[in-house]
């Protein structure tokens, strides 16, 4: 399929790598002006460098700290002042891996905010101009754990939920102004991030890690980890004009099933 995002401007969080980054880069592919947001300025620089601008597309980048919500609040504020986005990819770093005894109500807080009040905050923001445009598209990474709880994630498992259903309840109010909602349940991809939690999974059960990404590829059925590349090509279909019928959805993907769509 043909997607063509030209003269759109897309805000991709979590993009100096993994998901985020195959996001922004299929984004830009496909026409999209993109703003990048993460914490490391450098690797930030040498993506948005990379970027195609065959199409006109203009790109930038934000440094950003999610973890620090006032900060953010101020940075992102300061952005959509000068700013409007049509697409809004709202990704941010995962908290702490743990289970429920070894985190406490401030860990929770703290994931509540990174997860949840920064991913609101953006969202309103974006909003007040896709709906004067009566046009946009969010996009939410989420995770599998929502459906199934994994005991070394709490955090990621509650708050995670929560953002779920708050995106189901803003589809229904946003849908009247031609503004979809989606979240995408992101199950194994090959990323920092999934090699970050085998290792934490891997010493909590007490086997190497080769043993623990042999198992999640065994689980998928085409019996191979994702590349992110092909999440970025789902991530900008709910991005097109293509998409326009699929709202307040939860769409699961785990690893190389995608391919298989």
């Amino acid at each position: 399929m043909k997607i063509s995002l030209i003269n759109k401007k897309a805000l991709v969080g979590g993009s100096s790598g993994g998901i985020g980054k195959a996001i922004a880069q299929q984004l830009a592919e496909s026409g999209a002006s993109v703003t990048l947001m993460a914490r490391s300025e450098d690797k930030l620089a040498q993506i948005v460098s990379g970027l195609p601008t065959n199409q006109g597309q203009s790109h930038q980048f934000l440094k950003v700290d999610f973890s620090d919500l006032e900060g953010y609040k101020k940075t992102i504020s300061q952005y959509f002042a000068n700013n409007s986005v049509d697409i809004l990819v709202n990704n941010t770093q995962g908290p702490a891996a743990g289970n429920t005894l070894e985190k406490n109500t401030d860990d929770f807080q703290q994931a509540f905010d990174l997860l949840f009040k920064s991913v609101v905050f953006t969202t309103e923001l974006a909003l007040q101009k896709m709906k004067e445009n009566k046009w946009g598209r969010i996009i939410n990474v989420a995770s599998v754990s929502v459906k199934e709880p994994l005991s070394y994630l709490a955090l990621s498992n509650t708050i995670r939920a929560a953002v779920v259903t708050w995106a189901k309840s803003l589809a229904s109010d946003v849908g009247t102004y031609n503004i979809t909602v989606n979240s995408v349940l992101t199950g194994y991809f090959d990323t920092e991030r999934i090699a970050q939690l085998n290792a934490k999974k891997a010493e909590q059960l007490g086997i190497d890690q080769s043993e623990v990404r042999a198992d999640m590829e065994e689980k998928v059925p085409v019996k191979r980890i994702g590349d992110p590349k092909e999440y970025g090509y789902l991530a900008t279909f709910l991005a097109s004009d293509n998409a326009a019928y699929i709202t307040g959805t939860q769409i699961p993907i785990d690893g190389g099933l995608l391919k298989s769509l």
